[in-house]
């Protein structure tokens, strides 16, 4: 590691900040770019480390121009390999995770500089960067999520485990990823001198393949399954590769009967995925597989919050919380990109953040999610569910077992509808509007009190939403 900068860095720093405000504009520079510093660089690997005073602001110049640095930074050097970009004047070192086989397992996980980059890369497997932000504490936990978020918890605390493997699907941007960075972070607090991989399945083929051909699949088999805690992320891309299957199933068996850890990812549950032999998804479902379903209402606007708690500076009415906790539904790395989107368009123009101006700066977005939820979809999605008919939803039958989905359809119909009170009474039957306020404050009030009624809710809002 450099003890300093070296001129040829420094200098091709300020070319590169002269590039970025010609290229970006002086009022997007100035607002994003002219703060950063240069933090470092690491000439055994190739890593630039840039720092920005705020976390806000190293996450959006992460999201909008690192790879325009990497390419800007290579194209003075071409030995940089990697720009990070970090938050603060101290911002610690990111963590590395990386498989030598030639260390002890203490030695595998490395904070603050490559693992023996060139071993590395003759193994075929190179560290892979850990997100400090991805940590349990910034996991915004709610019902479409806790049971994954526990069981992560559990695999990374390290106690004894009454599950093995831990099969966490959803859709991309759920969380899946947040997840598994917050499982390395916490088993390495943990058990420093434990060896971590963390690597995507398609990088597993890749490797596998590439070891076949220069005829090391033992130096392969040994690095990964000399793992203490192995997570593989979307499995689903190796469906239809039986060499590499078969592979991965022998990992996996040595990894589990070896009593370590095992965690591994996809987009769908094990009985959906296609093009996977049945003893790997057999094996897969033999322990805990736990899904994460996309946020509701509640769990985006706790995002939100969240969110918001990192930007102290920055003003956000809670009408404009809801509007876009309602409007974007679907997914969270969508609903945290909008609403860096709203905070950095405001502070370039200098504008009050209000309903207004959130419409005028997301108009694409919002148009991407415009779906008209219609009343009857709701009644015919709650009929369905209680199995009653949905002739039943305006009649003027008060049997529990249909006034109940009655009122869950009048209470969805005010969550999802822009429709009025009076509206969405007259399309039950002719009821009066206070008739849907009550309706509506009676499930508010059961779903704090009637676990099994709020789930039902709870899934219909998905439904409908989805």
């Amino acid at each position: 590691m450099t003890g300093q900068h070296d001129d040829p860095i420094e200098l091709a720093w300020e070319s590169i900040r002269a590039g970025l405000r010609r290229d970006c504009g002086a009022r997007t520079f100035d607002n994003w770019l002219k703060p950063a510093r240069l933090a470092g660089f690491d000439d055994e690997d190739g890593t630039v480390r840039v720092a920005l005073p705020s976390e806000f602001m190293a996450n959006w110049v992460d999201t909008h121009y690192s790879e325009r640095l990497l390419h800007a930074w290579r194209a003075h050097l071409p030995q940089v390999r990697r720009v990070v970009v970090l938050a603060g004047s101290e911002a610690p070192k990111p963590v590395l995770f990386a498989i030598d086989p030639a260390e002890p397992a203490e030695a595998a996980i490395v904070e603050g500089a490559p693992a023996e980059a060139d071993e590395a890369e003759a193994g075929g497997i190179e560290g892979i960067q850990l997100e400090a932000r991805y940590t349990f504490d910034s996991f915004v936990i709610g019902k479409p999520n806790e049971v994954a978020y526990n069981a992560a918890r559990t695999v990374a605390e390290g106690g004894a485990l009454t599950f093995n493997p831990l099969f966490l699907h959803g859709s991309t941007g759920l969380g899946k990823t947040h997840l598994m960075h917050a499982m390395g972070h916490e088993y390495r607090r943990r058990h420093p001198r434990s060896k971590i991989v963390y690597m995507s399945a398609e990088k597993f083929m890749f490797e596998f393949v590439s070891a076949l051909r220069a005829k090391n699949t033992h130096g392969f088999k040994q690095r990964l399954r000399s793992a203490d805690l192995l997570m593989i992320d979307d499995v689903q891309f190796i469906a239809g590769k039986d060499s590499t299957q078969e592979e991965f199933f022998h990992t996996m068996n040595e990894i589990i009967s070896a009593g370590k850890r095992l965690v591994i990812t996809a987009d769908r549950s094990p009985q959906d995925l296609e093009g996977i032999e049945s003893r790997i998804l057999s094996r897969l479902s033999w322990g805990l597989v736990a899904d994460v379903n996309p946020a509701d209402f509640e769990l985006r606007l706790n995002i939100i919050a969240r969110k918001l708690e990192t930007m102290p500076h920055v003003n956000v009415p809670q009408e404009v919380q809801l509007f876009l906790a309602k409007r974007i539904a679907s997914n969270v790395r969508e609903l945290e990109g909008a609403l860096n989107r709203v905070v950095a368009y405001a502070m370039l123009s200098n504008r009050p953040i209000d309903i207004a101006f959130v419409e005028e700066t997301l108009t694409d977005v919002l148009r991407a999610h415009q779906r008209r939820i219609t009343i009857d979809e709701i009644q015919r999605k709650v009929s369905d569910h209680y199995r009653i008919r949905q002739s039943e939803m305006t009649s003027a039958r008060r049997a529990r077992e249909v006034a109940r989905p009655r009122q869950i359809a009048m209470y969805l119909a005010k969550q999802l509808t822009p429709r009025s009170l009076p509206e969405i009474g007259r399309r039950f039957g002719g009821r009066d509007h206070t008739t849907v306020i009550h309706a509506v404050r009676q499930i508010e009030k059961l779903r704090k009190a009637d676990a099994e009624l709020d789930a039902d809710v709870r899934l219909l809002l998905r439904q409908l939403e989805a």
